[in-house]
């Protein structure tokens, strides 16, 4: 016949138990390496015009916040603000440009430049302002991707080759990473536009995420260099 266990015995083993978890768990703590506070969110600004602004759209199918949710799936940690206005022209943007990029911006994506090419802006003109937002904002340490527009053929050839120069030769001079064209799969492709035939659609808007997505990515990792650099990290 067993005996059983007097109290005293068990109240023994089970501090022991207790013990030997604690030194098995200290162990393990010893042995793994601190864990790093989790980073805080790069914050963008896409500063643009209705096509950023998501014009007819709700807020969620804008092109800034669904690029947010295309960029978190991907694993990304990233705010943006959506500085877009309807309307607005590179002129426009540049006359807003410190209220629209506040302070602790980490990098701008930069989509101007459609209204100038509808209204027939002169293409140096755009040129110059876009050029001007460029050079303020490297000069306050905040890299620019730069969203690429195209002149519409109507306008004449001499007229397109200068308007779309201005995106890859700012690219160039300045060092940008360049998107070349905003609307890729956009601009003429009914189901992606609304019968303006000019602004994108709930659908058009994932399709400019989607082909804008890998430049994106690449310049998140630039910007976050730039960070790190600044911080001495």
């Amino acid at each position: 016949m067993r005996e059983t266990p007097r109290v005293a015995d068990m109240g023994v083993r089970a501090i022991l138990r207790r013990v030997a978890l604690m030194v098995v768990l200290a162990a393990a703590a010893l042995g793994a390496p601190a864990a790093r506070a989790a980073e805080p969110p790069l914050k963008l600004v896409a500063l643009g015009d209705s096509l950023t602004a998501g014009y007819r759209l709700p807020s969620s199918a804008a092109f800034p916040a669904v690029l947010e949710r295309a960029l978190t799936a991907k694993g990304r940690s990233v705010e943006i603000a959506n500085a877009g206005v309807s309307g607005d022209t590179t002129t426009g943007g540049l006359d807003r440009l410190d209220w629209s990029v506040p302070d602790g911006t980490d990098g701008v994506i930069l989509e101007l430049g459609a209204n100038d090419m509808l209204r027939g802006t002169d293409p140096a003109v755009a040129r110059k302002a876009l050029e001007t937002i460029v050079v303020r904002l490297k000069a306050r340490g905040i890299p620019v991707l730069l969203a690429g527009m195209r002149a519409a053929p109507n306008l004449g050839e001499d007229y397109r080759t200068r308007f779309d120069a201005i995106f890859p030769d700012l690219a160039t001079a300045h060092d940008l990473i360049l998107y070349p064209f905003f609307l890729e799969g956009v601009t003429g492709h009914r189901a992606n536009t609304m019968e303006d035939g000019l602004h994108p659609t709930a659908q058009g808007i994932e399709t400019v995420v989607a082909g804008i997505l890998p430049k994106v990515e690449t310049f998140l990792d630039r910007v976050k260099q730039a960070k790190d650099a600044g911080t001495g990290r």
